[in-house]
């Protein structure tokens, strides 16, 4: 057996592999010292991949990664590799891609054998360490593949062959149409059908939020008027708030719920899913009004800022699950417990609201003992205040002093891990959702937030030759960037510029398109790969659509495309977006909900949209008026330029405005519907008026 300092993960800076840094598998990272040894010693990879917060990832550390008897023989037949596919999505992409291919599905932890030239030749997910209902173990899998390995070689190369010729037809594109009406139509027509009405969400269990599909839902109802586009976000948003997949005492939620109740969560929290979920509930806010939006959308910023932030400024990635080995542990409640924490009139409010049982009020799985409860709700704040005769306001004030009390207690248990690595790509989702809701709510907190991660991404993660870098961990930037952190981050500049109308985020922002143009593009057949030309070279060079629980890049370069082609009238980025549209429509248009993130963007090329340029000192208090009157409507699609006379940049970046003037030294809007400008007005209620 190996000695525990042969371990080669030791300098790595990724939580997850240090979390199997005192494995006795002798774990190498994804290196060419690896892939060598493999060689010299005619041995196949056994490639393992997950992230820190994964439950089952930890799981199978538990079972077969810390056990000598599975160690052996994984030493002894392999070349062990660990990947954290938050740190390397390009790998974890192609072979997630291999695993769907060979065995119809796909999760974390990701198991692959290969050559040691990277080929593929068996894929799994979690493996038990002994065989148990039909799943085969490790311990009769590994001597398996030794056999397969040793006396059927060439047998093995020809499956692998064949496994990466799929791969290649399987991550191809094939171009197609300019999107049209029809598409969003269709779009609607699948989520509606797939709508649980009583619930919220899409399909039955598990739920995830994917909160993309809800705000191009709202961007249909703006669109047709379609008042149950309109249903089928309140009543998700809603739902998801009352349940247990939101955490009612620290705030912020967890990652998907196990049940079409939202009660029971996968307890991990995500910076992505903060991100979404802010921008997804203060956009409902801005186009319904309704205060539960607005606070719930505050409430995940409070938890974002307080536990999710570095010192400097960078948001962290995730909260684990686990505590103490056990799912959920953090944040479940005895009924006991609650009982002698709080005052009797606190109690029984408690248990009324958040539906506490003696018994439980949840079936415990996944290591999950006891009569526990989860706090959520079955009632609204407006409807328990209702039925139990109590004003709302007296409602919320006794249910904070609860929730400060409970935070308090909660506070001194031991808590999840934190996966302290900073992304480029999810802090440019952060910094997006803070900018986005400081316009909505005329928060300044959250812009100097966002500029504060914005100033940490460019001093640390960036250098001087545009080029990002995707991870950051204890002084230690690496891994060129993917299409992820240019796109998400370019979002999070064009927000802040329309927070701030400081130039020099436009200024980034076009100068980081051109680096994801220049260095990502298929020049062959459009759109973008999830790798640049600089990046290590892989089994196949993917370009990825989907918008999963993350958007992807495509998705949200077409969005950021159109935009900026509408800011500074240069029609090589409308011509860009049409060329991505163009280049996924055929795949796109066969299952179209499946792409939301997308036609938020073809909503916006189809139009109507608006441009609208303020000519007017930024500082004057007629110009805030007239900005904070244009965030005070629901208008998805528009741009907003401000020309002050003080600023010669924003002239160079956007010229068509040079001979946009006020009228009589007052601040004056010019109104542009689909590219065709209206006679400029100081009035704002003639502004209003042109903008429907």
């Amino acid at each position: 057996m190996m000695d525990l300092s042969k371990n080669h993960l030791k300098n790595e800076k990724s939580p997850y592999l240090l979390q199997h840094v005192n494995n006795p598998v002798d774990w190498y990272p994804w290196s060419s010292k690896a892939f060598n040894l493999a060689k010299s010693k005619n041995k196949p990879i056994f490639l393992s991949i997950g992230y820190s917060t994964c439950h089952w990832c930890h799981v199978m550390a538990h079972e077969s990664f810390e056990d000598k008897e599975v160690a052996k023989l994984l030493n002894d037949n392999f070349v062990c590799i660990k990947v954290d596919r938050e740190e390397r999505p390009d790998i974890d992409k192609i072979y997630m891609s291999v695993c769907q291919l060979i065995t119809g599905r796909g999760g974390w932890p990701l198991t692959i054998v290969m050559t040691t030239d990277k080929k593929p030749f068996f894929a799994a997910t979690y493996i038990p360490k002994e065989t148990r209902y039909g799943m085969k173990g490790m311990l009769e899998l590994i001597p398996e593949i030794k056999n397969l390995w040793e006396n059927n070689t060439e047998e093995l190369l020809k499956s692998a062959g064949e496994i990466i010729t799929s791969l290649q037809k399987f991550t191809k594109s094939n171009g197609g149409q300019e999107f049209t009406k029809t598409t969003l139509d269709n779009t609607y027509n699948q989520l509606f059908n797939s709508f649980d009405e009583i619930y919220g969400g899409f399909a039955s269990q598990p739920k995830f939020p994917t909160p993309h599909n809800l705000m191009f839902l709202l961007r249909y109802w703006k669109r047709n008027g379609d008042k149950y586009s309109l249903k089928m976000v309140e009543t998700t948003l809603e739902q998801m708030r009352q349940g247990g997949i939101y955490d009612h005492l620290g705030f912020g939620f967890h990652r998907y719920s196990t049940d079409k109740k939202w009660i029971l969560p996968h307890f991990e929290k995500m910076l992505y899913d903060q991100a979404l979920l802010i921008m997804a509930y203060s956009e409902a806010y801005q186009a319904t009004k309704k205060q539960i939006f607005k606070k719930t959308a505050e409430e995940i910023i409070d938890y974002v800022l307080r536990d999710m932030t570095s010192e400097e400024g960078g948001f962290f990635s995730a909260e684990d699950a686990d505590s103490e080995g056990v799912e959920g542990k953090f944040y479940i409640w005895d009924y006991e417990e609650l009982k002698q924490i709080l005052t009797t009139h606190e109690f029984d409010l408690i248990v009324k609201f958040y539906n506490i049982k003696k018994d439980g009020n949840f079936k415990p799985e996944a290591g999950i003992k006891g009569n526990l409860n989860i706090l959520h709700q079955t009632m609204s704040l407006e409807d328990f205040a209702k039925y139990y005769k109590i004003t709302e306001k007296e409602l919320l004030v006794n249910l904070e002093i609860i929730r400060k009390q409970l935070y308090k207690i909660r506070e001194k248990r031991i808590h999840p891990e934190k996966d302290d690595k900073i992304l480029t790509d999810w802090n440019g989702l952060m910094i997006a959702a803070l900018a986005k809701t400081a316009q909505v709510f005329e928060n300044k907190n959250y812009v100097e937030s966002a500029e504060k991660a914005l100033n940490f991404i460019l001093k640390n993660m960036m250098k001087k030759s545009g080029e990002l870098l995707h991870r950051y961990r204890k002084q230690d930037a690496k891994i060129s960037g993917y299409a992820d952190d240019y796109a998400f981050l370019i979002l999070g500049l064009i927000e802040l510029y329309q927070a701030t109308f400081n130039p020099k985020y436009l200024q980034i922002s076009l100068d980081l398109n051109d680096y994801l143009i220049n260095h990502f593009w298929d020049k062959k057949n459009g759109g973008l790969f999830f790798t640049s030309d600089a990046n290590e070279k892989l089994l196949t060079r993917t370009k990825e659509i989907y918008d999963g629980a993350i958007p992807s890049a495509n998705s949200v370069t077409l969005f950021n495309l159109t935009r900026l082609a509408r800011i500074t009238g240069n029609t090589y980025h409308e011509n860009k977006a049409v060329e991505l549209s163009k280049a996924f429509s055929d795949q796109v248009n066969k299952m179209p909900s499946g792409y939301t993130q997308m036609m938020t963007g073809v909503d916006f090329v189809i139009g109507p949209s608006f441009e609208i340029v303020i000519v007017g000192d930024k500082d004057n208090k007629d110009t805030q008026k007239i900005i904070q009157n244009i965030y005070s409507i629901y208008l998805s699609n528009k741009v907003i330029i401000l020309k002050d006379p003080t600023d010669q940049l924003i002239e160079e970046l956007v010229p068509f405005i040079k001979d946009f003037n006020q009228i009589n030294n007052h601040p004056t809007i010019y109104v542009c519907k689909n590219q065709q400008c209206q006679l400029p007005t100081t009035d704002i209620e003639k502004m209003k008026q042109l903008l429907g």
